[in-house]
């Protein structure tokens, strides 16, 4: 294919069987407008992929060659997490793992505010950066996967505040806009997340 020639394909399959990242990548792929049916993985019966790769780029790539390999359509992966430079970058690819269980929210937070009390010190805020990427493949042996990155810079809050978003958003502290992640809307995360950064930067590649 062409480098753009996915757009003519009628369906792209996001994979992905999150549900609050699902929502995240339909609010998107809507305001991009794109002439493509994104469809989640669980649609059509496809399970997670083992991801052991050992970065945010190899296990997006794998788990975008394996939702293409099993459906026979191009497909988008997303590998995001949230990296803390004083814990050396953990919780990093075992961000929806942290605490044991995938997917577990309540644990992962309750463990990442755990590993940092000690760490803690006054009038020092504790930095972090949510990061993101995106894998698009044409096919499942796709030689050249199109890679975009997103980072959002923040810090760590002491305890949860804000009930939207999912994930550790309500540790996420913006102090430029004096709130969390979890206090903004959808439509307002999206325009400065790291997931929206690194969808600007494919539609980008678009035009």
């Amino acid at each position: 294919m062409s480098n753009n020639a996915w757009l003519s394909q009628s369906t792209l399959v996001l994979a992905s069987n999150n549900k609050g990242k699902i929502a995240e990548f339909e609010n998107m792929f809507h305001q991009l407008n794109l002439p493509v049916e994104v469809v989640p993985q669980g649609q059509l019966n496809i399970e997670d992929a083992i991801e052991d790769g050992l970065s945010f780029v190899e296990n997006a790539i794998i788990k975008a060659r394996h939702a293409a390999r099993i459906s026979g359509k191009p497909a988008i992966a997303d590998d995001s997490g949230l990296c803390v430079p004083i814990l050396g970058g953990a919780p990093g690819i075992y961000s929806a793992r942290y605490a044991g269980a995938h997917g577990d929210d309540t644990a992962n937070n309750t463990k990442l505010l755990a590993d940092l009390v000690p760490l803690r010190q006054p009038n020092q805020p504790i930095q972090g950066m949510f990061v993101c990427v995106l894998a698009l493949v044409e096919h499942a042996d796709d030689p050249l996967p199109k890679i975009f990155q997103g980072l959002w810079h923040g810090e760590i809050l002491e305890q949860a505040r804000g009930d939207n978003g999912f994930g550790y958003d309500p540790l996420f502290w913006l102090p430029e806009l004096g709130c969390s992640s979890a206090d903004l809307s959808k439509i307002d995360k999206n325009k400065i997340s790291h997931r929206g950064q690194a969808m600007q930067l494919l539609r980008e590649s678009l035009r």
